[in-house]
C-alpha cells in the first residue's frame, strides 16, 4: 500500500520506510523488522525515524508487543484512506522520474 498522497514529497529512505508501516499500520513493525524491509544502512534509517518522529508521522510504542519491544507504527494520518488509489497519476509518475 502506498503512503497517503501528502507525505511521498519526502526522502527516499522515510517514504520507504512510511510505505513498509502503512503495510502493517495495525500491528507496527520493530525495527529490525523494518531494517529487513528497507534496503539501507542502519544509520540511515535511525536518522529517517528521528525526522518521521519528529514531524509526528510515526507513533512509537514501548513494551507493546513482548516485554522490552518497542514497535513502530505510521500515524493515522500517512495511512491513505479508502477514497485514495493505489495506482499513481501520471503526474506522480513524471515527477518520480525527472530529476528536480
Amino acid at each position: 500500500m502506498r503512503v497517503a498522497q501528502g507525505y511521498r514529497d519526502r526522502g527516499d529512505v522515510e517514504v520507504a520506510i512510511l510505505e513498509a508501516l502503512v503495510d502493517r499500520h495495525e500491528e507496527g513493525m520493530t525495527i529490525f523488522e523494518l531494517r529487513s524491509h528497507v534496503e539501507t544502512d542502519i544509520d540511515a534509517i535511525e536518522s529517517a525515524l528521528a525526522s518521521l518522529k519528529e514531524d509526528d508521522l510515526i507513533v512509537v510504542e514501548y513494551g507493546s508487543g513482548q516485554p522490552g519491544s518497542t514497535t513502530i507504527k505510521p500515524a493515522t494520518r500517512v495511512v491513505p484512506s479508502g477514497q485514495e488509489s493505489d495506482d499513481e497519476s501520471f503526474t506522480e509518475w513524471l515527477r518520480d522520474r525527472l530529476p528536480f
